[in-house]
């Protein structure tokens, strides 16, 4: 019988030949797919010869297609492949953050298809610096003497640490020694600076002479970190920025805010009410800032770092640079981004636009949406609407909750974690989240296109 199984094993000629199998031959080309035949034949032939694969005869050859087709579709998948985002998380880190206005997707497809003045001056016809790309746009949105893009705010972090405090002592009230996603820790990226940190105060209240006594011949900077993913609350303390300004400018130090999130813009009106802005952090007088460009300024992941122009300079020169310069790509979609809040059309940028929608507005979608997908999937799904929250997310605005209405499913037959499963393996992969055994959508993140993807997922599970 063992034998029967393994004389049904096709040659690899043979299989190539097959309907199903030779449009993957043109596709991927012959190698690749002749090397997927051998693994899978292999594969087979060991598993009949251990019994561990036990079909009929006739059945083996069916077998090696089912197994054959996973793989080649597998290897056509990209590893790469955009989801949609139904967790109500709007800058969801494991989801890639903030998505791309079209502006800034147009802008990528109009510098990556062709050649672009990336280090090259048109007016002079010579050598230029990338540095100078988004330098006006970030002056003239923020009040800024010069600005520069590195590959994100770790990396800005990174070069700011080691340009100023090389081989000195950086200034750190305790209750700002952050961590961020990653298990990337404050305190070891100042290690690797090559800068040493000096804590000062406590973790909930730190003064201005706590500073003040710390600062001796070998203080570089006093840095400043903004509680972008957590918030201390009860018997606290922490100076002004301006008082912390003046205090180095006293002692001749430069002052650095890590701002983070990146806030650019008022979002107070949206239900945000701590997000310091960057033009604020520059006004109360900090010598250089740093942020994220793909958290709340809705942009490519980049760290911007904006200041004085005598710094900016020297963080330019730094050979770290050149290891953590940002690609034209970076630049293009950020810049475009950056056009947007300076026409004032916020409404563009994803980000803004998500948590900018209202409860009100939310509720009506979901109503609707519930009746759709109530008609489409029948009596197989339960489905039923309740008040629920969405967060930013993505190391922004901790601790606040915008209100929404959530669609919450229940399968006939699938527990919610099989029914979650279903969704995330739908074309395109639906990200959603389970609360008390149901699954639970939150339209916020779902943008109107990507409904009827939605509802051709859900409907394909309920039919079964």
């Amino acid at each position: 019988m063992v034998v029967e199984r393994l004389r049904a094993i096709p040659s690899v000629e043979s299989i190539l030949r097959w309907e199903s199998v030779a449009p993957w031959v043109e596709q991927l080309g012959r190698a690749l797919v002749v090397s997927e035949v051998r693994a899978v034949t292999e594969t087979v032939r060991e598993e009949i010869r251990t019994g561990r694969l036990a079909v009929a005869r006739e059945e083996v050859p069916r077998e090696i297609e089912r197994r054959l087709r996973a793989r080649l579709e597998a290897l056509e998948r990209p590893s790469l492949r955009r989801v949609i985002n139904a967790t109500g998380v709007i800058l969801h880190t494991n989801l890639g953050r903030a998505p791309l206005s079209r502006a800034a997707l147009r802008a990528l497809e109009r510098i990556g298809g062709g050649y672009s003045n990336l280090e090259y001056d048109l007016a002079r016809g010579e050598r230029g610096r990338r540095e100078v790309h988004c330098q006006e746009a970030l002056r003239r949105l923020l009040g800024a003497e010069a600005a520069l893009i590195v590959n994100n705010n770790a990396a800005a972090v990174l070069l700011v640490l080691n340009t100023l405090a090389e081989g000195g002592e950086v200034l750190v009230s305790r209750g700002e020694l952050i961590e961020i996603g990653g298990a990337f820790r404050l305190p070891e990226i100042m290690a690797k600076s090559g800068a040493i940190l000096r804590e000062v105060g406590t973790t909930n209240r730190t003064r201005l002479d706590d500073y003040e006594r710390a600062i001796t011949e070998r203080t570089r900077l006093i840095l400043r970190a903004h509680w972008s993913n957590f918030r201390i609350i009860g018997f606290t303390e922490r100076p002004s920025l301006k008082d912390l300004v003046a205090l180095a400018h006293r002692h001749g130090l430069p002052c650095y805010e890590d701002l983070g999130s990146g806030c650019v813009v008022d979002v107070s009106p949206w239900g945000i009410s701590d997000e310091p802005t960057v033009a604020q952090s520059l006004a109360d007088g900090v010598d250089v800032c740093s942020f994220s460009g793909d958290k709340l300024l809705g942009g490519p992941q980049a760290g911007i770092i904006v200041g004085r122009a005598t710094i900016i300079e020297r963080l330019a020169r730094n050979p770290l640079m050149r290891v953590v310069r940002p690609d034209k790509l970076t630049l293009a979609a950020l810049e475009a981004t950056l056009r947007a809040y300076l026409a004032g059309r916020f409404e563009e940028v994803p980000v803004l636009r998500m948590i900018a929608l209202t409860p009100e507005r939310l509720r009506r979608r979901a109503r609707a949406f519930a009746r759709r997908l109530r008609r489409v999937c029948g009596e197989a799904l339960h489905i039923r609407l309740k008040e629920g929250v969405s967060v930013t997310g993505g190391g922004s605005a901790p601790g606040v909750d915008l209100q929404t209405t959530l669609i919450a499913l229940r399968h006939r037959q699938l527990s919610a974690q099989e029914l979650d499963a279903r969704l995330r393996a739908a074309d395109p992969p639906v990200i959603a989240r389970i609360e008390e055994e149901e699954v639970v959508l939150d339209l916020r993140t779902i943008s109107p296109e990507e409904e009827r993807d939605i509802l051709r997922a859900l409907n394909a599970i309920a039919s079964g």
